[in-house]
């Protein structure tokens, strides 16, 4: 994958995640997102055969992406890239047709039940023009995230140093959100292989004949 410079990215490293979500408590507050909706979530990816298990946390927010298909879908140009390349979202122009949730590959896009209108993270745009980091950033208590110009050589450092992944890198939009992970599965669970039929999982499907007749 190409790594353009002078762009913003964020780095989230799974590895450090304990899924206190801190990062979305802040964001909500900093950004007065409505309940039922979010501008970053985070889920979390089980993998493993009991006792020998594990669990990987996984923040999900707007990518940011270099070649954004939000920006392109958006009929009245209220989407549009920053020349540091966060993806922000002019309110004033919205519309809520829903173009933009439906080009968004990442789920990113929301309707605040309130205004009617487009909403997603902007990397606390207000945030960063005053010098400071986004919200999520400043109370994370593991540094799981990590949000700097990639052409900073801490970040360079940082990506050169330690495996890193990025979601749905087949649709093209070059996701500007690297996740260092220990397993690609944190990052895709399809990846992760079914387990064994167990007590609870064995029922048959439609049409299928029982195994064991315990259905």
């Amino acid at each position: 994958m190409t790594v353009f410079m002078g762009h913003y990215v964020f780095i989230n490293d799974t590895g450090r995640c304990i899924g206190c979500e801190a990062c979305t408590v802040a964001c909500k507050a900093e950004n007065s997102v409505p309940l039922g909706v979010w501008r970053l979530r985070v889920k979390y990816v089980e993998k493993g055969l009991w006792p020998n298990t594990k669990k990987y946390f996984v923040q999900l927010r707007c990518n940011h992406c270099e070649a954004a298909p939000c920006v392109r879908a958006c009929p009245v140009e209220a989407l549009f890239k920053r020349p540091d390349g966060i993806v922000d979202l002019d309110q004033t122009r919205c519309i809520g047709c829903k173009a933009c949730i439906a080009a968004c590959p990442y789920d990113a896009i929301y309707i605040n039940p309130m205004k009617g209108v487009a909403e997603k993270c902007n990397a606390c745009a207000h945030l960063v023009d005053a010098g400071f980091q986004p919200a999520c950033v400043q109370v994370c208590p593991t540094n799981a995230i990590i949000f700097g110009d990639i052409s900073d050589p801490k970040i360079q450092e940082i990506l050169n140093s330690k495996p890193w992944f990025v979601r749905k890198p087949e649709t093209g939009a070059r996701p500007m959100q690297f996740y260092l992970a220990p397993d690609m599965s944190a990052v895709n669970p399809l990846v992760v292989a079914r387990p064994p039929m167990g007590q609870w999982n064995e029922m048959p499907a439609p049409g299928e004949k029982p195994q064991s007749g315990r259905w």
